[in-house]
């Protein structure tokens, strides 16, 4: 495999912006492509902030947020984005055949050795990966909160080349993050996996009126000594997010349980009772019944 230089990152949303410092702040050129000149100007400040926020955490040194920066350019124009890029980071919204027809469209003006991979947190690699024009030098490479944890999630699908996966590994150690690695393709990444069954099990509590949200949270709280519990992350997750992906596994498993969470959730949805990025949730924010001191005791309302 070539040597990776420059990065490309595709979509300059929240994900992308935090893998775009990550490759940045590790020495690779960086480039951050979208379709309109106001998003990019938006992530330009936003990954600002993401710069500011790492050296008041010493992630970097002060002296090095200048160099970081400088390593980041944005364009508007694909082929002046794709031309020379050595590795490709997607990061757009679960739609298959929208993700498919970008990695088409980047295979035709991408140089051969280029690495394609999806940070698609819902969707199977294997969904687009002949789209891609290039499905062995394909794979899921999924990041979660890049700001807080290190770990990220490489999944191959069955055309994925061993190089490739062996090359993912060594870019993922090179941006100073743990890679773990999956031996075949799953519906759900490792962590995700583990995470989604909870919120399916605390949605299916609170859906079938077992439990109050509340109550679910406090004996998960209570037992494990948790900080926060399923209602609570949903809240921080974005209650958008929980119910998409809840709401694309009850259409492709049909199964009445994970079409009662779905429905469950979607009165949140529509009302923009999003969580705490709203303001309103589950719980309501800056200052949620769950941080409180007397939460696992009280019965504090929801938001």
């Amino acid at each position: 495999m070539q040597e990776i230089k420059t990065v490309l990152i595709v979509g300059s949303g929240t994900m992308g912006r935090k893998i775009a410092f990550l490759t940045a702040a590790a020495g690779f050129e960086t480039r951050i492509y979208d379709i309109s000149e106001k998003a990019l100007a938006d992530a330009q400040k936003g990954v600002e902030r993401i710069v500011r926020r790492a050296v008041a955490r010493g992630a970097i040194a002060a002296s090095e947020e200048e160099g970081v920066l400088a390593r980041i350019s944005s364009f508007t124009d694909m082929a002046l984005a794709a031309k020379d890029a050595d590795f490709i980071s997607e990061s757009i919204p679960e739609d298959p055949a929208l993700k498919g027809r970008v990695f088409g469209e980047l295979n035709r003006l991408c140089p051969e050795h280029a690495i394609f991979t999806t940070n698609t947190s819902s969707l199977m690699p294997s969904m687009f990966a002949g789209a891609t024009g290039r499905p062995d030098r394909f794979a899921a490479l999924h990041f979660h909160n890049p700001e807080v944890d290190r770990i990220v999630d490489i999944m191959p699908h069955p055309g994925t080349s061993k190089e490739t996966m062996a090359a993912i590994q060594d870019f993922v150690k090179a941006i100073r993050m743990i890679p773990i690695e999956m031996h075949r393709e799953n519906p759900g990444y490792v962590f995700n996996s583990m995470f989604m069954s909870l919120l399916g099990s605390a949605l299916t509590l609170a859906a079938r009126g077992v439990a109050s949200p509340e109550d679910v949270d406090r004996s998960w709280m209570g037992v494990m000594q948790m900080p926060i519990g399923p209602f609570g992350m949903m809240d921080q997750v974005g209650l958008e997010t929980v119910w998409k992906i809840t709401d694309y596994w009850a259409s492709v498993t049909k199964a009445s349980q994970a079409k009662a969470n779905a429905a469950y959730l979607k009165p949140f949805v529509d009302e923009g009772k999003l969580g705490a990025k709203t303001g309103t949730g589950f719980y309501s924010y800056p200052a949620p019944a769950w941080g409180q001191p007397d939460f696992l005791e009280g019965t504090q309302a929801s938001g």
